[in-house]
């Protein structure tokens, strides 16, 4: 398993679009690819619904992990998203 602390860059959050964006490319991914807030419990980044619940606000450090085969490439790619402005 990998780990990466990343920045939500998103304006709005992860709610809506951003969560969508995520969501898609999370399930895209060969690994499993979970998301939490610090001392939060860890949930699947490709759910939609799960990522709007986490409550993430710009700003906000979020951790990523992943397991499996190509676990960090998974990860990698995720986490340039968040870390992009995704409300254009």
């Amino acid at each position: 398993m990998v780990e990466v602390r990343v920045r939500v860059a998103s304006r709005v959050g992860l709610h809506a679009r951003p969560a969508a964006l995520i969501a898609k490319l999370a399930a895209e991914q060969p690994a499993t690819v979970t998301i939490r807030k610090d001392g939060g419990e860890p949930i699947a980044a490709a759910s939609l619904l799960n990522l709007m619940t986490l409550g993430a606000m710009h700003g906000d450090e979020v951790i990523l992990a992943a397991e499996g085969e190509h676990a960090q490439s998974s990860l990698d790619a995720v986490a340039a998203l968040i870390e992009t402005e995704m409300d254009q």
